[in-house]
């Protein structure tokens, strides 16, 4: 982390208790990059086994006539998706896949 092991030392004493920015900003990337991924797995996990999880998709719905009530217009959806879809949706996201959930199964797209 380009400190001295005194320094180290320090903090943990609390004499220091202030890091200066290039070691908080090591701290910072060394405990992300070490504690993220287990969280993100044990999530991840968690919705592919027991919980599932909830899609909120914004699309545009309507018709395209004018003045009326039917006119087009931005909504949202949200629903929830069983832990077997939902496994196959992260699944396809590690691969690269954008996943589209559909009644009769998942399809998915390659990210261009």
């Amino acid at each position: 982390m380009g400190v001295s092991r005194r320094t180290v030392e320090r903090y943990r004493a609390g004499t220091l208790t202030t890091p200066q920015k290039r070691l908080e900003a090591a701290l910072v990337e060394d405990t992300e990059s070490e504690w993220q991924p287990q969280v993100r797995a044990h999530a991840r996990h968690q919705v592919a086994t027991s919980s599932g999880m909830m899609v909120d998709v914004a699309a545009y719905f309507g018709f395209t006539c004018t003045g009326s009530s039917d006119d087009g217009r931005e909504r949202t959806i949200t629903t929830a998706i069983s832990p077997t879809y939902a496994k196959q949706v992260l699944e396809l996201q590690e691969a690269g896949a954008t996943g589209c959930f559909w009644p009769g199964g998942l399809t998915a797209q390659r990210r261009s």
